[in-house]
């Protein structure tokens, strides 16, 4: 019986090891809809659609599979967040830093990017669809020819996305 409760100890040990290390953080989730900065936090699948939160400070996050649908973070401090896989229909983001960030998959649909800083930023399989990016910083044709648009898309002078 000893060596059974034995076992069962040490398995259960392994299971709990073996679980995600970077589950999301309900707290820091909280503080970020309460529009509280919250720099290298772990938002994983967040729901922020509808936030205002002009000029918060998100950089280093994890906001990877998070929902920014409808938001306003104009001038936010985005830089090398994780935002693979994010859902940000219609998000403003006029003005944000998101130099470094990996928007890889990420879902850009009618978003707001006018001044927006891209410099570094990945954007592999990403969705411009109707993004308005004609003033956006930092973006170069390597970077849109990785992300896919639609004829709304506003693209830079000179710019062009596949499309879709």
């Amino acid at each position: 019986m000893k060596t059974l409760a034995a076992a069962l100890t040490i398995a259960a040990a392994v299971v709990s090891a073996a679980a995600p290390a970077l589950a999301q953080n309900a707290g820091q989730i909280a503080r970020v809809r309460g529009g509280g900065a919250c720099a290298g936090c772990n938002l994983f699948q967040g729901d922020f659609s509808g936030l205002e939160a002009r000029g918060i400070n998100l950089a280093g996050a994890r906001l990877r599979q998070a929902d920014i649908s409808l938001s306003v973070l104009s001038n936010a401090r985005l830089s090398n967040t994780d935002m693979r896989d994010i859902e940000a229909y219609g998000a403003v983001l006029t003005g944000a830093s998101l130099s470094g960030a990996d928007l890889t998959n990420a879902s850009l649909v009618g978003a707001y990017l006018n001044g927006t800083n891209l410099s570094g930023a990945r954007l592999s399989g990403a969705n411009l669809s109707g993004a308005q990016l004609g003033s956006a910083r930092g973006l170069t044709p390597g970077q849109l020819n990785q992300a896919c648009g639609d004829e709304a898309t506003v693209l830079p002078r000179g710019m062009r996305i596949p499309a879709c």
